[in-house]
Parts: C-alpha cells; structure tokens; sequence
C-alpha cells in the first residue's frame, strides 16, 4: 500500500481520508475498513491522525462507526461522481456491491408531453426498470430512446444488461456527451411498491438527456433514486483569473 508523503503541503490526515475514500470506492473495503491500531501501522500515523481522517469521512456520511464492532461503510456509499458519464451498473460496481436489474415493462409509447418537450420525440421506445444493489432496490430507471434505437435494444438483454453497454458494443453507438438535472421529490404508489419503500419516501430524482457527436438525442433517461443508499457527488474546482 503506498504510504502517505509528510512533505506533502496536504495535512497527514487529509491525505488519510482520500486514500480510504478512494480504497472505498476501488471496492478494497467492502463492508468496513481497518481499525485504528491497522491504519496506525499500514501508513505509519499517529492515532490522533487517524481519528482526524476518520471523521471526516464519518461526517460527510461515507462511513458510520458503530460502538464495539468498528467503522463500516455506510449504506449510502454508492455514490454517483457528476462530470463523469457512467452507468449505474458501473457506479455500483465501483463501490464494491452486485448490481441488478428487473425489467418492468417496454414498448412504443406517446411520451407524456414533458417527454415530448425535453425531448422532441412524439413517438418514444419506453423502457422501465428496477435497478437493484445486493439484491435491495435501489432505483426506478426509465428510458426514452428514438424508435430505431429502442427496437434495436428490445431485441437484447434489456431485463439484465447494462443498456450503456448494450448501445455501445452491439449498436455501435457512441456517447458524447450528456446533460443532467438532480432534484427531490416522491414516488407514484406503483413505483414506491417496486422500491419498497413507503409513498411518504424522499427519492433522488435525476433526469438526463444523452447525445451523439452530432448533437442527436441517443436516451432521455428519467430515475428515482432511494435518498438512503445513494449520493451525488461533485468536484469544483477554483479558475485563476
């Protein structure tokens, strides 16, 4: 394991927290990290070092300590980095957990006007999804797709496969780039069912519009997300003028 730098201008324990942040999300630790007497020893540390590190990763809500049995990720540690496009199934992958999928339904719709606004699609390729994290339900995912490309789709995996994928490999679609709204809200009785969790439930809605290179819309994808297991995450950074 590659050890901390005391000549690094970033404190020690500043440094500390990034590499368990990033051993998290590598998938190294899994379900709890290493106690403060293993962490003393791996990166050479004072206690006092390791307990600053700590908690700020327990403040910021990536790990949760539990009296007597040691410090464990949280269940909200699945988190999505904005400004990089990737897949659910990847972000849950990431973090170390199985990720899943159970097709609800698909098929040629009229999209509900919104749809049509964002999108410009009168007719749409619908398909919705439950998407899973260790077998708990963790999003309700719907996606709008120009006919051609949704037929395309239909005629794969789209119960259990990774639709990016499936676009990419077998379609030979390449992504540019995407735009992506984050907001709060609830879910419809159905939805709350498939999640199970109650209708008064506060669910992460994201809604995001991917693109070719020639600024054709590919998918306008639609989920709700459990505010419980999942997070947004971004990193800003300050322009010098």
């Amino acid at each position: 394991m590659e050890k901390l730098n005391p000549k690094d201008p970033v404190p020690l324990h500043i440094q500390l927290r990034n590499k368990i942040e990033g051993l998290i999300n590598e998938g190294h630790y899994r379900n709890k990290i290493p106690s403060e007497r293993q962490l003393m020893d791996e990166y050479e540390v004072s206690r006092s070092t390791v307990r600053e590190a700590v908690a700020h990763l327990v403040r910021e809500g990536i790990v949760e300590k539990i009296h007597g049995k040691g410090t464990f990720i949280s269940s909200k540690a699945i988190q999505d980095w904005l400004g990089s496009l990737t897949s659910t199934t990847e972000t849950i992958r990431k973090m170390g957990m199985e990720p899943g999928a159970k097709l609800v339904t698909h098929g040629v719709v009229n999209p509900p006007d919104d749809i049509v606004e964002a999108t410009g699609l009168k007719i749409a390729y619908f398909i919705k999804r439950v998407r899973y994290a260790n077998d708990i339900p963790l999003a309700i995912e719907v996606q709008y797709y120009p006919v051609e490309i949704g037929s395309k789709l239909a005629e794969l995996d789209i119960d259990k496969g990774t639709l990016f994928d499936l676009m990419e490999e077998n379609l030979g679609i390449q992504f540019a780039e995407a735009e992506q709204l984050i907001t709060s809200g609830f879910l419809s009785a159905e939805d709350a069912e498939l999640l199970e969790v109650p209708d008064s439930f506060n669910v992460l809605n994201t809604e995001r519009k991917l693109i070719d290179h020639s600024g054709k819309l590919l998918e306008y994808y639609v989920a709700s997300f459990r505010s419980d297991m999942y997070s947004f995450r971004m990193k800003l950074s300050k322009k010098n003028s």
